[in-house]
């Protein structure tokens, strides 16, 4: 069996019912593991946080959620702890039985955080899984220790949670361009005001020292208590380069001062703060529309990702970049049919990575495969590894576990078409369709004799 066609990888789009459809028929055959849960709200962003428990048959490790409210209650930061079965464990007949309207067993709610407007954007630090930005509707970032943050029940009334730091430096609202550097505790943003703008935790330190009570520990039993405001830091920078709202951001793997970003003006922007508060390359057209996401490679860091509302997703060689931005993709990978949402690198692989988009798919892709199949499958988009086509709205957002790496968390935002609210869902692919071919027909082939026996009738 083809991977590819069993992963439903053709280029044409089926009604999204029959999709559904087709899909869910074949989840025992292409999952090695799947949960679904319906989420009363839908949840703007997924991330995993830092692992709770190692057993024998599965691991149980936090989730960062958020509920997109209609104002009847108030929106929430919601902390899960998530049980991921291991790799091989599950029956092919248990993960095909879930109901779309339950709730998993496998997640379960441990703390609500009662947050000042939508949750537009998580992301954790990964220096301390348990301290998190989040983005909303104004111009400020807001840190959460998740751990430290009481449980709060969200009624309507309800006081808003406090947050542990508030950055500021943002002229306008920054709703969804958000990262953390991967070494120090450094924090990126972008927002309306066309800047990216670039902060340190650290300075909380300094902070403290000048403002008043500033040596009394925040109160933590959820009360309003305008005595103690959550510390505001100023930004260490604020670069100017895009033309329009900065849609995404991101730090470079190895660097603090290095990052890019992506906005509606169509530009990739590579910075380097030590060298000045301006773009050190600027791409202007890297797509033929608005840019909505970016990811650098972790492993390869020549290596950027793009996806815009053209559909598509590009992929960049910092290398080809000259001094006036000139800098021609390596490859366009064309699947989805709508605008792409999210693109994020594999951290385990460098040639694999993920896209998600309006058009309710998420593709796995392996971009060392472009080529392999042009010429016997011309219907099979080039480097497409996987079509998971579990969601019936768009996929808003997904994440890469870092302890597992092949499984995989996905929200969307289901329309009234699908009864609104949202969908949650953990999974992971077979691992017979990414290993390595060889490797899966030797597998394969130690089970030759046994369907060889296999008698004529029965067969039949």
């Amino acid at each position: 069996m083809n991977p590819e066609k069993a992963a439903g990888a053709g280029v044409r789009q089926l009604p999204v019912d029959e999709r559904y459809s087709q899909w869910k028929y074949l989840v025992p055959i292409l999952y090695d593991w799947f949960a679904n849960h319906n989420l009363l709200w839908p949840s703007l962003s997924c991330r995993w946080g830092p692992q709770l428990e190692r057993a024998t048959y599965k691991n149980r490790q936090r989730l960062y959620l958020s509920e997109q409210t209609d104002g009847s209650v108030p929106n929430t930061l919601v902390i899960a702890n998530c049980e991921i079965v291991k790799p091989r464990v599950a029956a092919a007949e248990h993960i095909s039985q879930f109901n779309e309207e339950a709730r998993s067993p496998y997640v379960k709610k441990y703390k609500t955080i009662i947050h000042p407007g939508e949750v537009n954007r998580i992301r954790e630090l990964p220096q301390n899984n348990n301290i998190v930005a989040t983005h909303t509707d104004s111009p400020d970032v807001l840190i959460w220790d998740v751990e430290s943050q009481p449980n709060r029940h969200a009624v309507l009334g309800a006081t808003e949670s406090r947050p542990d730091l508030i950055l500021s430096g943002h002229q306008e609202n920054a709703e969804f361009a958000l990262d953390m550097c991967r070494s120090e505790p450094f924090v990126l943003s972008g927002g309306k005001d066309k800047s990216v703008v670039l902060w340190s935790i650290h300075d909380h330190v300094s902070t403290l020292a000048t403002q008043p009570n500033g040596n009394k520990s925040p109160k933590t039993d959820g009360s309003d208590d305008k005595r103690t405001e959550s510390p505001v830091i100023q930004a260490r920078g604020v670069f100017q380069g895009h033309n329009d709202t900065v849609e995404d951001v991101q730090f470079c793997p190895s660097s603090t001062q290095e990052f890019c970003s992506v906005g509606d003006d169509s530009c990739l922007i590579l910075w380097d703060a030590r060298t000045g508060s301006s773009p050190v390359v600027k791409v202007e057209k890297a797509h033929n529309a608005d840019l909505h996401c970016v990811d650098w490679n972790p492993i390869d860091e020549n290596l950027i990702l793009t996806g815009s509302a053209d559909n598509t997703i590009r992929l960049f060689d910092r290398r080809n970049f000259t001094a006036n931005g000139v800098g021609s993709p390596i490859h366009i990978f064309e699947n989805h049919t709508a605008a792409v949402l999210c693109v994020q690198w594999s951290p385990d692989k460098a040639s694999v990575f993920g896209s998600s988009a309006e058009d309710g798919i998420l593709n796995i892709w392996d971009h060392n495969k472009i080529g392999e199949l042009s010429n016997s499958s011309p219907k099979i988009a080039e480097g497409l590894l996987f079509r998971h086509s579990g969601h019936r709205d768009k996929v808003v957002d997904f994440h890469w576990n870092l302890h597992d790496p092949w499984t995989i968390v996905s929200v969307s935002d289901d329309g009234e078409s699908t009864g609104g609210g949202g969908t949650l869902q953990i999974w992971r692919m077979i691992d017979l369709i990414h290993r390595p071919q060889q490797e899966v027909i030797t597998e394969l082939d130690k089970f030759r004799s046994h369907i060889l026996s296999c008698p004529s009738d029965k067969a039949s």
